[in-house]
């Protein structure tokens, strides 16, 4: 079974959020919306299929990243979230909440060793 096929997104707790991408437009050049930006790129065993990583300051307050007390969360694209999820189980790995599906896909979240949580994504098929 394949588990994680490509790096998804970089999050992030920041003081300032405005102040922070401002500071990463002006000085490495990422143009960012209030929400974040996205890096699109191709998968090299399938050209033809887009797919993004996106890069995103929380605001510090941000409950989003709990039960982890660390200020950063690296998502993981997967093929197929809900088998990895049931496998990861199996192996003792702490799955934390519920699956969650959007229009951008499905989610889910696991724990490391050191208790940082770590996003899982399914992006949406097509």
């Amino acid at each position: 079974m394949k588990r994680v096929i490509g790096l998804g997104g970089v999050f992030f707790k920041s003081q300032d959020n405005k102040a922070v991408r401002e500071w990463y437009q002006n000085h490495l050049g990422i143009e960012s919306e209030e929400w974040g930006a996205i890096f699109p790129w191709r998968r090299k065993e399938n050209p033809e299929e887009e797919s993004y990583t996106a890069w995103s300051p929380f605001k510090a307050d941000t409950n989003y990243f709990e039960p982890s007390n660390h200020d950063y969360m690296i998502n993981y694209q997967v093929d197929d979230l809900d088998s990895l999820l049931n496998e990861l189980r199996k192996e003792g790995v702490t799955v934390v909440g519920n699956v969650e599906e959007s229009e951008f896909g499905k989610f889910g979240w696991v724990l490391d060793p050191e208790g940082r949580k770590i996003e899982l994504w399914e992006p949406p098929k097509g």
